[in-house]
């Protein structure tokens, strides 16, 4: 049985809240045709929950004041710029969380990105989240944002190009600086060179987040509604842990009835 299907895994509903109340998250499944182009997105199925690989231990390294310092050629981001220095880290899903892409002709697409398969030019039809100009724009604002996806390069960086035209994402990193771990692409978060305790991930699959769920703002996945407010309601959320001295406190503060 194929077991890649296009960034979406089943997960159980979980709460976070919003400034507006509480925000359900819940993943609706949709039938997904199988074939070839499902690799170029992301992921592959959990399977169950397992801890870190301990040889992502040695990567990072402690200063004396508790930050954490880039070890030269082992962290998949650079040094922190000035502009972005004393933010915390965001890192932020593509597929299913800001857009959804599809082979099949979509007639209110909102770009159309050729991408070449084994020597022949195929339509990606992607169709933005609602509200994800706004989301961005204020994340970019608050934040250092990265965008982290599972998705190959050569699908991913031209539909990236056209959703981020004010340049929020400071870094990309695709499916080649995941870990492909017990059938899962996951995305290691300690293989940033960040402070962990300075860092979140925005993603609609627990599976790409298994190693740090406790770093984890979980979103509900998004194909197609056109009435879906999730990052219009994750915008004061956000603000709020912008202000956070450490994201785990305050993620148990939102989360705290």
């Amino acid at each position: 049985m194929e077991r890649s299907v296009i960034c979406q895994v089943q997960k159980e509903d979980t709460v976070l809240p919003s400034k507006q109340g509480l925000v359900k998250k819940s993943s609706p499944t949709k039938p997904r045709s199988r074939n070839i182009f499902k690799a170029l997105f992301c992921c592959l199925r959990a399977q169950n929950a397992p801890q870190p690989p301990p040889c992502q231990d040695h990567l990072l390294q402690t200063e004396e004041n508790g930050s954490v310092a880039k070890i030269p050629g082992t962290c998949l981001l650079p040094e922190v710029t000035l502009q972005d220095q004393g933010k915390v880290c965001v890192v932020i899903d593509l597929d299913e969380t800001l857009v959804h892409s599809s082979f099949k002709p979509i007639s209110n697409a909102d770009f159309i990105v050729p991408v070449e398969i084994e020597g022949t030019t195929h339509q990606v039809y992607v169709l933005k989240r609602p509200h994800v100009d706004e989301f961005l724009r204020r994340m970019g604002e608050l934040f250092e944002c990265v965008l982290f996806t599972a998705s190959l390069a050569k699908y991913a960086d031209p539909v990236t190009d056209l959703l981020d035209k004010h340049g929020v994402f400071r870094v990309r990193l695709f499916r080649e600086s995941c870990v492909f771990h017990q059938g899962c692409y996951v995305k290691d978060l300690s293989r940033l060179g960040r402070d962990l305790g300075r860092t979140l991930i925005l993603d609609n699959s627990p599976a790409s987040y298994i190693f740090h769920p406790e770093n984890a703002v979980p979103v509900v996945s998004w194909f197609d509604d056109l009435e879906d407010v999730e990052l219009l309601n994750l915008i004061p959320v956000f603000e709020e842990l912008s202000q956070a001295e450490n994201v785990y406190t305050g993620l148990a503060h939102l989360r705290t009835p």
